[in-house]
């Protein structure tokens, strides 16, 4: 029987082609057989209640100057797709949302989306941690700034960031007294309108900022370790980081076994959970990456791995 695979990303012209994760998936679905039906969120639209997609068909290549080609266009209901990857990239906004809606309409006929669309809307990827707090450092939450000062005075040393951002975005640490506490306090709350997001430092990120993934729950076996480049307190690749594999350690593992029957019972199948010592950090849902570092790191196929996971659902 023909496998259907639908995958909505941002542009592929647009990705890294040794270090892009959702690429790694298309090359396992078509090396299993999938026809691989490509739209981006602008092609994604419904018509009295049934969602469709004007779709590329995606051929791939294992080649750094051509790794796509297009073969025709055809619009296509979802319903006839057995997995959709949603990769979409966050600005997570209104439209990201919305497209959630739509695809809640696919999963309804019995698509299976990961991640689940619902749970993509639910689970904010710093504000999830605290649904595991003796898993997390000290934190707050707040858009109060007398709040955030008594935060600052208690703990000394912490770090700043809104709840919105990716990629190690608007990150500040603040060590006390620092003068410019309470405008970062203000710009990060839009003067006292907005919630973010304050932690007790970990001084444990010299030693890496850890991804682990998790494919229904389950671990793989190796994080990947962000180590912060020279001067930087962000160990995220996006903002220079170098990353290390490094196998888990038993306090990694106890908390992947806390969050994982959560992260079940959302659907969230293909989670990225950030660690930096003892301590999570972010639960990242919309579209983990590091797959191919690990991968060639430590000789894994994690991609492998996910599909195995997938079609036994």
């Amino acid at each position: 029987m023909a496998k259907q695979l639908g995958v909505l990303m941002d542009s592929i012209a647009g990705i890294h082609y040794k270090k892009d994760s959702t690429l790694a998936m298309l090359f396992e679905a078509q090396k299993r057989g999938y026809t691989i039906y490509y739209f981006e969120q602008k092609d994604v639209f419904l018509r009295d209640g049934v969602v469709q997609a004007h779709a590329q068909i995606l051929k791939l290549y294992h080649n750094s100057q051509k790794w796509f080609e297009f073969e025709r266009s055809q619009q296509i209901p979802l319903s006839m797709l057995d997995i959709i990857l949603m990769r979409k990239d966050p600005t997570f906004n209104l439209e990201y949302i919305y497209t959630t809606y739509l695809l809640e309409h696919a999963e309804r006929s019995g698509v299976v989306i990961v991640n689940k669309p619902q749970s993509l809307r639910d689970a904010n990827e710093k504000m999830f941690t605290s649904w595991f707090p003796e898993c997390c450092p000290k934190t707050l939450v707040t858009s109060s700034i007398d709040l955030l000062r008594a935060f600052f005075m208690e703990h000394q040393d912490i770090v700043c960031k809104p709840l919105e951002g990716m990629g190690g975005t608007s990150i500040f640490r603040l060590q006390y007294p620092d003068m410019n506490a309470s405008v970062v306090f203000e710009v990060l709350t839009h003067q006292g309108s907005s919630f973010m997001m304050a932690q007790q430092f970990i001084p444990a990120i010299n030693q890496g900022d850890k991804r682990i993934l998790l494919i229904n729950g389950k671990p793989i076996p190796y994080a990947l370790a962000r180590i912060p480049a020279a001067g930087e307190l962000r160990g995220n690749l996006a903002a220079g980081g170098s990353g290390v594999a490094q196998p888990l350690t038993a306090r990694d593992y106890w908390i992947c076994e806390q969050v994982a029957p959560i992260l079940r019972e959302k659907g969230l199948i293909f989670v990225g959970l950030d660690v930096i010592g003892d301590y999570l950090t972010e639960i990242n849902v919309t579209s983990p990456t590091c797959i191919r570092e690990l991968d060639e790191q430590c000789g894994l196929n994690i991609s492998e791995t996910l599909f195995d996971s997938l079609e036994s659902l």
